[in-house]
């Protein structure tokens, strides 16, 4: 490989993580406008619009040299620090040790 073509990879992944960026913004805006209307009757466009932010998260993070594996492995240590913290979510609704639950489900 030339060090012209280095220099291509160099700048498709420079325009491909600014362009992930951009998508990652477009996708949060879209649920914050799809909370803003109200979520009634629209479960799917709110589904859509969470997977996408997690979708476009995960390119984003391989991208900048971060691998699948170690996203997930991080968001389950936040979710196991969130339960020693004793986290007002987890006190009022159970959502991060069901979270939790499902990553380890997941790895099996």
């Amino acid at each position: 490989m030339s060090l012209n073509d280095k220099n291509i990879d160099v700048t498709k992944n420079i325009k491909v993580i600014e362009w992930l960026k951009s998508e990652l913004l477009m996708a949060v805006a879209s649920l914050y406008d799809l909370l803003v209307r109200g979520i009634q009757n629209s479960h799917d466009a709110v589904l859509d619009a969470i997977s996408n932010v997690i979708f476009v998260t995960y390119l984003l993070g391989k991208r900048l040299g971060v691998s699948y594996e170690s996203i997930d492995t991080k968001v389950e240590e936040k979710a196991k620090l969130a339960l020693l913290e004793e986290h007002k979510i987890e006190k009022w609704y159970g959502d991060i040790g069901s979270l939790l639950e499902h990553l380890k489900r997941k790895r099996v």
